[in-house]
């Protein structure tokens, strides 16, 4: 076939085109790979620090158990997060390393949101032996959003449920 026969260059050219189609999708490919988030290192190390106060965390929810200024439907989620914490199968198992204990780091902070506003940042402030600035609101905003970088979006959904429906 000579180079003027219509069907080769139409093969030629629908050979180019393939090509750029192929450059194009590879490069929106390497594009696409860069946008991923990536774990920031501040929130891994926000998760980290709650981690570490877990048992701080959960001395302030057992005083809360037994405080009479807590409403009986604010002291029952006290219990099921409680009960979720120290559960070692939950949604995300916490026999897997950090990421086990994000979604208790989330459904934790959830429930002092939901507590701060029911119960009064008093009542909190009267158990809680860790520095004040922990249970701020911009710092328990800090550390869920932090946790909820690290979880799927169906599991925050859950313990958002969890949190708001005892």
């Amino acid at each position: 076939m000579s180079p003027r026969n219509p069907a080769a260059r139409f093969a030629d050219a629908a050979e180019r085109a393939a090509g750029r189609a192929r450059h194009a999708v590879r490069d929106r490919v390497k594009d696409i790979r860069k946008e991923v988030r990536r774990p920031r290192t501040g929130a891994k190390r926000t998760v980290l620090d709650i981690i570490r106060q877990i048992p701080a965390y959960l001395r302030l929810l057992g005083g809360l158990l037994t405080d009479r200024r807590v409403s009986v439907v604010d002291k029952l989620l006290v219990a099921a997060a409680i009960a979720y914490i120290v559960m070692p199968i939950d949604f995300i198992p916490d026999y897997l390393p950090f990421i086990g204990e994000v979604d208790d780091v989330f459904l934790l902070v959830t429930a002092l949101q939901r507590l701060v506003s029911n119960a009064g940042r008093r009542v909190l402030y009267d158990h809680w032996s860790g520095p004040r600035s922990e249970l701020s609101d911009l710092n328990l905003q800090r550390v869920l959003q932090a946790a909820a970088f690290f979880l799927p979006i169906g599991i925050q959904r859950k313990l958002r449920r969890v949190a708001r429906e005892p």
